[in-house]
């Protein structure tokens, strides 16, 4: 992603209807004190001067740039991956602890049907394990907070009154019964694109989620998915994110997005998701390069020069695996298309943080929790046990998300712990008041991210736009989470992406 401040971190040697919440992200470089970001040792940083002559230039080490990288190599052509970081994986990123254990500062979990990032796990032995979901969540609304048991009739759906169950089933059913009606790859010509992609996922709930409680709920899944609020993204754009939540054999539904169990949240990697692009990265060796931000990409004879800092690669093809915004800061010659750079123009970064607190020991096991708790008030809105599959030290993590997130974006980071903490000792008790570290990422204030998880898209933009997001531009090809028919916006979805791209050039190369 892109920037204004550069990361910080130094580099070192994770019945009816249902409705619940999720958790996404994607990494970037640490924004804490007293922890650093695992990079892969392989990958070399740019070099004054230096040159090099592929067949393709691959913008951006993320695991849809890295994963490009791997099928070309596969399909017998040369490449080189220029990433703007001092380390691999993007919105990917493993975070050291004072105590000597990591957390992940962005995208961590995986579920069922996102198949393609597991088969890349599997092929560099990055095993999963299952996120911490033993006792009671909890529910913390109008200051009252309510334990409930996730394993009953309601499951994970937070205890509101009867009448918000009964009407936000029905909305979670209506809205997966809309989504069913539109093509993940070309959300734009559903039935109905034009309806729904002229109003605002706001302006539908406030017409169907109609008990407030149930508009509570809803409104709670929208920021958890997106980390922006109802009245930022089209109701297009909500129902093809939906429909891309399963794969070609799965119908996509707004509960595997939400839920732990069976849902977007069920697992972990071992030793962090950072593994997995770091791991990748290795195979690629010194195609690799660090710390080497692109800066321009020039069509030149029948290639392009892609200049970098302290390194220009001359290509026959792009392949550019950036969110669509940070692709577009990017100096291009000729001009991009102009749908291409209008749609550019129109998605925004959402806005989100974690915060993650580190306890002796995972406390509120004892007192039958789960570490995963929902709330109307507060910055951190949803939280989760981040705490090692041993459970050898406690590790409560939250979600800073929306306008929480953009509230607290120019605040010192002592503020931002207190208010999160704070909260902390709402959901369980004081001992929350006391960790022996804090650590905080910000993904607004990243340069190469300016926000995460995933850039969407508001009113009007996919049926007027939309055709343009994975459309080349003669040789360079677009990869990344956004552009993906399956799991837009995270890690399996950014696999696909790479996968794709790679496909497209390789039959564009003969």
């Amino acid at each position: 992603m892109a920037r204004e401040r550069q990361p910080s971190p130094q580099p070192s040697p994770q019945p009816s209807p249902r409705l619940s919440r999720r958790s996404l992200l994607g990494g970037a470089a640490a924004g804490a004190a007293g922890l650093t970001a695992v990079s892969a040792g392989a990958a070399p940083a740019a070099t004054a001067a230096a040159s090099r002559t592929v067949d393709v230039a691959i913008v951006g080490g993320g695991i849809a740039g890295l994963t490009a990288a791997r099928d070309l190599v596969a399909g017998g052509r040369t490449v080189a991956v220029l990433e703007a970081w001092d380390r691999v994986g993007g919105r990917v990123v493993n975070l050291k602890l004072a105590n000597g254990g990591y957390t992940e500062g962005g995208g961590e979990f995986v579920g069922p049907t996102q198949n393609r990032i597991k088969a890349l796990a599997d092929s560099l032995g990055v095993a999963t394990f299952t996120t911490y979901n033993t006792g009671n969540n909890l529910l913390y609304k109008d200051g009252k907070r309510t334990p409930y048991d996730t394993g009953g009739l309601l499951g994970s759906v937070p205890p509101v009154d009867a009448a918000g169950l009964a009407n936000a089933a029905i909305v979670q059913s209506e809205l997966d019964g809309m989504a069913a009606t539109v093509p993940v790859d070309a959300p734009w010509t559903a039935a109905k694109a034009a309806e729904w992609d002229k109003q605002t996922f706001e302006s539908w709930l406030n017409a169907h989620a109609i008990v407030p409680s149930a508009k509570f709920l809803l409104d709670l899944a929208c920021t958890s998915v997106f980390s922006a609020q109802p009245r930022e993204l089209s109701l297009l754009y909500v129902l093809y994110y939906i429909a891309a939540a399963g794969d070609e054999s799965n119908a996509g539904t707004l509960e595997r997005l939400t839920d732990t169990a069976g849902g977007a949240q069920e697992s972990r990697f071992v030793g962090g998701s950072q593994q997995v692009p770091i791991k990748l990265a290795a195979t690629l060796g010194d195609r690799v390069v660090l710390s080497a931000p692109v800066r321009s990409i020039v069509r030149s004879g029948g290639g392009y020069v892609v200049t970098a800092d302290g390194v220009t690669v001359t290509a026959t093809r792009v392949v550019v695996a950036l969110p669509p915004p940070l692709a577009a800061r990017i100096d291009y010659d000729p001009l991009l298309p102009a749908a291409r750079d209008q749609l550019t123009q129109r998605m925004p970064m959402g806005s989100i943080g974690k915060a993650i607190a580190v306890y002796d020991t995972p406390f509120w096991r004892a007192d039958g929790l789960n570490g995963q708790a929902v709330s109307d008030s507060g910055v951190v809105r949803s939280t989760f046990d981040n705490s090692p599959p041993d459970g050898s030290y406690g590790a409560l993590m939250g979600f800073i998300e929306a306008d929480e997130m953009r509230a607290y974006d120019a605040a010192g980071e002592a503020d931002v712990r207190a208010a999160v903490l704070a909260d902390y000792a709402n959901y369980f008790g004081d001992k929350a008041k006391s960790p022996t570290s804090f650590v905080l990422q910000r993904w607004d204030n990243e340069g190469f991210s300016r926000g995460g998880p995933v850039a969407y898209a508001p009113p009007g933009v996919l049926t007027e736009y939309g055709a343009a997001l994975r459309e080349p531009a003669g040789g360079i090809h677009w990869a990344g989470t956004e552009t993906s028919t399956f799991w837009t916006g995270y890690m399996d979805g950014a696999v696909r992406s790479g996968e794709r791209a790679a496909k497209e050039v390789l039959a564009a190369l003969g």
